[in-house]
């Protein structure tokens, strides 16, 4: 039996919970596929806040500091500024290139190249990475624990050496495109690994963790998962970074060893997919209230989309609409159950739920 597929014979428990996981979410993806699905003008809605949202939070996991509004406002300007600091560049090129896979994705194959050309997309605007873009590792590079002040405190894992990091890659690419086009293993399962095996070898000098969350989101768009544009899987990842980097530990401390266990990291992947799913599928329900508003209360809703929460001062001032009418729209969207009322008086301000 070859050694990835040993990886995936879990023991009573963990596989129980596993394909309990991957039954909830095929359920939902065929309700996705069966529902009406979202507008062209959500879609597009969708896919800028999660291009955002994404480059912000997958950068934060990594070190960066960037917040979802500066990171807007840098790729609002993206065109006619110069991307100063290493944070800037990151998330520049991180956000160009999630914005590709999103288009292009059903052109795209897995391959050592593609692996290698959305390293080299990735860190595009890095001017410090110039020399290893898209390039093997040509040093070790051990996953450390490091206290404030820069020390290492403790070594948590050590990748594959450098003159093997190709050779694995290669394996791995090729035994995921066997596993896929076989259709025997569920495709979740293979990704899953595939991204934990990625991890693992830690082929690039540096970029490793960025690099697998666009393959993630490449990956699963190639196997049918098409609400992946409209829901941050990145975001997810940040909210739960401490039990994404247990899950991974756990997984990684025994590998390539005779008594590997990476059930640890298959379910925090599927658990963490699963919310992504629901999340999608909640998406349904808001496009659905659409048919319900006016023309100016769509207006109203669509900036709240986009915005969060406002008052009603803002809402006048910048939609153009009259006092009254923004309060009859609020109302309306009160009792739908889609927003709260926060606040009194002048500093009145509706969110979203």
């Amino acid at each position: 039996m070859d050694k990835f597929i040993r990886r995936l014979n879990f023991k009573p428990g963990m596989f129980h919970n596993i394909y309990g996981l991957i039954t909830r979410i095929d359920e939902l993806k065929g309700s996705w596929k069966g529902q009406t699905r979202l507008s062209p003008q959500m879609q597009i809605r969708l896919k800028k806040s999660v291009i955002i949202t994404s480059s912000g939070a997958s950068t934060r996991i990594e070190g960066a500091n960037l917040s979802d509004e500066q990171v807007e406002n840098l790729l609002k300007g993206l065109k006619i500024q110069k991307l100063k600091t290493r944070d800037e560049q990151e998330v520049a090129g991180y956000a160009e290139l999630l914005s590709n896979i999103f288009e292009s994705y059903k052109t795209i194959k897995l391959s050592e190249n593609t692996i290698r050309h959305i390293h080299n997309e990735l860190l595009k605007y890095s001017e410090k990475d110039t020399r290893h873009r898209g390039n093997y590792k040509f040093t070790p590079n051990r996953v450390e624990a490091k206290d404030p002040e820069g020390k290492v405190i403790q070594v948590l894992f050590n990748p594959a050496p450098p003159h093997l990091a190709q050779k694995y890659l290669l394996d791995l690419v090729e035994w995921t495109n066997k596993q896929l086009a076989e259709k025997k293993v569920h495709p979740l399962l293979i990704i899953a690994h595939f991204i934990f095996e990625f991890l693992s070898i830690h082929p690039f000098q540096d970029g490793n963790g960025r690099a697998s969350r666009i393959l993630t989101n490449f990956l699963l768009l190639r196997e049918g998962y098409e609400y992946i544009p409209y829901v941050s899987h990145e975001k997810l990842i940040e909210d739960n970074k401490d039990k994404y980097y247990i899950a991974l530990y756990k997984s990684q401390k025994n590998w390539n060893s005779d008594h590997e266990d990476i059930s640890p990291w298959i379910e925090f992947f599927l658990t963490v997919f699963l919310e992504q799913t629901k999340k999608a599928m909640s998406l349904l329900s808001e496009e659905s209230i659409e048919s319900l508003l006016s023309a100016k209360q769509l207006l109203v809703w669509n900036y709240l989309l986009e915005h969060g929460s406002a008052t009603p001062k803002e809402l006048r001032n910048v939609l153009k609409i009259g006092a009254p009418t923004i309060l009859q729209i609020l109302n309306k969207l009160l009792k739908l159950k889609k927003i709260v009322r926060l606040g009194e008086g002048s500093a009145t301000k509706y969110k979203l739920l």
